[in-house]
Formats: C-alpha cells, sequence, structure tokens
C-alpha cells in the first residue's frame, strides 16, 4: 500500500508540474489533489526537489519510452527513422493535453547547472540525444554526432514554437529542413579521375 502512496504522489506532481510548472504548484496542491497526507508525502521524500526528482524521473521513462516506440513503429529503416522523430513530435503537439516540455520548464525554473534538477533535466537531454545519434550512426551519416546535434536543435526548436505560438505544423517544417541536413550528411564523395 506504501508504495502505491508513493507512486500516487509521483503521478499528481508529474501532472501538476506539466500543467502549472514547479514553482508555482506546492506541496498542499499536490496533497490536496492526490488525496495523500502530508506525513505519507515525507515518509517518502525528504523535499519538494526530491519529489520533483522523482516526478522527472518518471517522466523521463514513460516519455523516452514513448517516444522511441512511437519512432520505431512509424519507420523500419534508422533513415526514415530520422524523419519519423518528426511525424512523432507533431503527434505530441496535437495531444489535447500538450503543455510543452517538463525537462525545459525545469531547466528553466532551475537554471544553475550544478542544481540536480537542472542535472536531470540535462541527463533527460542527453539521452534523447545519444537516441538520435545511434540512428544517425546505423543509418550510416558521415558524421552521426554532428547531425544528431542538428536533429536535436530543430527538435527543441519545433517544441518551442508549438509552445508558443500553437503551430502545430512546426514539427513538419522542420522535418523539411532535416530533409535539407540529411541530404548532406549522407552524400556520397564522389572521387574524381585524374
Amino acid at each position: 500500500m506504501a508504495s502505491s502512496k508513493r507512486e500516487q504522489l509521483i503521478d499528481t506532481a508529474v501532472e501538476l508540474f506539466y500543467r502549472d510548472g514547479f514553482h508555482a504548484t506546492g506541496i498542499d496542491k499536490i496533497l490536496s489533489n492526490s488525496g495523500v497526507s502530508r506525513m505519507t508525502l515525507y515518509n517518502h521524500f525528504r523535499s519538494k526537489d526530491e519529489l520533483i526528482l522523482a516526478a522527472l524521473h518518471r517522466m523521463d521513462e514513460q516519455w523516452r519510452n514513448w517516444f522511441m516506440r512511437s519512432v520505431e513503429h512509424q519507420a523500419d529503416t534508422p533513415y526514415d527513422r530520422l524523419l519519423a522523430i518528426f511525424d512523432v513530435l507533431g503527434e505530441w503537439f496535437r495531444q489535447k493535453n500538450f503543455s510543452g516540455c517538463l525537462f525545459v520548464k525545469a531547466s528553466a525554473e532551475f537554471s544553475k547547472p550544478g542544481h540536480p534538477i537542472h542535472a536531470a533535466a540535462a541527463e533527460h537531454n542527453r539521452l534523447v540525444y545519444e537516441y538520435v545519434r545511434g540512428l544517425a550512426e546505423l543509418a550510416g551519416a558521415k558524421n552521426p554526432a554532428e547531425l544528431a546535434r542538428q536533429i536535436r536543435t530543430l527538435m527543441e526548436g519545433a517544441l518551442i514554437i508549438a509552445c508558443v505560438s500553437t503551430r502545430v505544423k512546426a514539427a513538419e517544417e522542420a522535418k523539411d529542413m532535416v530533409k535539407i541536413l540529411m541530404q548532406n550528411a549522407f552524400e556520397t564523395e564522389t572521387l574524381t579521375a585524374a
């Protein structure tokens, strides 16, 4: 029973932090929405920051699993999966409860790089980058790390545009740009006869 209360707290925290932000969401609101007592909360988490970290770890696992499964479901080859990334992002942006990225919010609200919450957000970003880099490598990109950095930049840009302007086409626009990047990333060098 105790672990189910812990899970209930984390699930409620994820929902509220995602919708309202970290600083705007107080412990009292989390307790009220979860139906869990203050004593139970502090039996599981020593502080709000510890609860935030648990919420970020939960969201990281859920989001990355959903993202990778969705990309792999949409395309069979690593090359096509690099393009499918933006189809999956477009699906996410169109979801009714889309409210941006919890990890972008975390890094903005806890902006000091040494802060554990900022570090957790950076780790999520690194893991997504590693997934993209792995696809680029499997697809045979000339420089997989460079292509992955460029794709991540377009992913983040599309996310921000979808948040601030509610343009769900941001993912499609970013996909068009990735197609151009990929032409260069997979171009074979031609040897000219001397």
